[in-house]
């Protein structure tokens, strides 16, 4: 599902003199359906950067990210921004740390609208939704109000929701767990799981020791780099 190919990234800091250094140097790794890989390294090790490369959100220096889209495997270093946009909206899901959303958009919708944009009927999509927020210990009577409003937790469960509805076959997660409680750490340890069992491919950054070991079937180590220039 995702096979990444001697990929070097590097920064330049255009306020600080044109100050350059590398963050990832000749990082390669393949991950299977069923699989989860786990980031694991000191900060600065650059582990939220690949994730972001593998999104395409940075674009890396050298090397290939390919990744299985429509039993195609598609380059996305090269990709045009139309064929990123379409892996994004049903071949990889990305859980980040932080949850970004339209004001005064409802939590229910945020979590629903990735099944909307795939095609699943209105109504079929809210009753999955609610149904995975109600896993996530969100109370009902916050469905209906801007997550904006929320706390770092339920934000958290909130992004939690919207990225593993759509039952992605990539997914991508940078610390999904860093703000919750052991009740709601298992639930996503559970999400995690199962989808490892429908066949998902799964790249994780995990701050928690014990989730960690509960979810990975593999590690990449990473250290952290010292060359500038």
């Amino acid at each position: 599902m995702i096979s990444v190919e001697n990929i070097d990234k590097s920064f330049t800091l255009h306020t600080q003199g044109g100050v350059s250094y590398s963050v990832l140097e000749g990082v390669s790794f393949r991950v299977k359906p069923g699989e989860c890989l786990v980031l694991n390294g000191p900060s600065g090790a650059g582990k939220s950067t690949l994730l972001r490369a593998l999104y395409a959100n940075y674009k890396v220096d050298r090397g290939h990210i390919l990744i299985r889209h429509n039993d195609q495997q598609i380059d996305i270093t090269e990709a045009e921004p139309r064929a990123i946009l379409a892996i994004r909206r049903s071949t990889v899901g990305y859980v980040s740390q932080f949850l970004r959303t339209i004001p005064r958009v409802s939590a229910l919708d945020v979590v629903a609208e990735p099944l909307l944009g795939l095609g699943v009927e209105q109504d079929v999509a809210y009753e999955q939704a609610c149904t995975l927020l109600e896993r996530l210990h969100i109370p009902e009577r916050l469905f209906h109000l801007a997550p904006a409003t929320f706390s770092g937790g339920e934000q958290q469960r909130i992004n939690i929701a919207r990225g593993f509805l759509p039952g992605y076959p990539v997914m991508l997660l940078d610390e999904p767990t860093a703000s919750l409680d052991a009740r709601n750490r298992q639930v996503v340890v559970e999400l995690i799981e199962e989808a490892k069992a429908r066949g998902a491919a799964i790249v994780g950054i995990f701050h928690d020791e014990e989730v960690r070991e509960a979810v990975a079937t593999d590690y990449l180590e990473m250290t952290a780099l010292e060359s500038a220039a």
